[in-house]
């Protein structure tokens, strides 16, 4: 059995200790808030990723290339914000077993699912993402960073166009009025 070591509210070691401006609490509370949404980004890529290599049906090639060019978009924001939490004197994720701990997403590892429930499922896990990002922003403004609020309103507006791409593209015919 491993374990996995906690790295929140633990000082970084000598070496990794990066100058900031911000206090020891702040880079605390805003590195364990951006911490669980890398974790969370690492499981939604992931989980994107897995349905775009498992969509069939009659809308293969446009889900297909939508998921696919989604979850580019996801990956890019776990760097980003990892090395914001080591920006600003934090210790990030280490491990598989480390997201695993600290991810909200959940997995799906069914061998079927409809393309509808796909894109719903995504649409909903974006919308948790979105609301992890809104938290996190207070914590971060509350504290006057200003860079990592920032960052979050990227991240946030480029959430939500997915999550609306996700929307309309799961809309039955007669929902949508087509």
């Amino acid at each position: 059995m491993s374990k996995v070591r906690t790295l929140e509210h633990r000082k970084p070691a000598e070496p990794l200790d990066t100058p900031t401006d911000l206090s020891q609490e702040a880079v605390d509370a805003i590195s364990h808030a951006l911490n669980a949404i890398v974790a969370d980004t690492f499981a939604l890529y992931l989980k994107t990723k897995n349905f775009h290599w498992h969509v069939s049906g009659p809308h293969f090639r446009d889900y297909h290339l939508l998921l696919d060019e989604q979850s580019e978009q996801i990956f890019g924001m776990t760097d980003e914000l990892a090395e914001r939490v080591r920006k600003i004197g934090g210790l990030t994720l280490r491990s598989i077993g480390h997201i695993a701990k600290l991810q909200r997403i959940e997995d799906n590892d069914e061998a079927f699912v409809s393309p509808r429930d796909m894109l719903r499922e995504l649409m909903n896990d974006n919308k948790a993402l979105v609301k992890a990002m809104r938290e996190a922003h207070d914590v971060a403004d509350e504290h006057g960073d200003s860079a990592t609020t920032s960052l979050l309103e990227q991240f946030i507006d480029e959430s939500e166009r997915r999550l609306w791409f996700l929307f309309e593209a799961s809309r039955r015919a007669e929902d949508s009025g087509h």
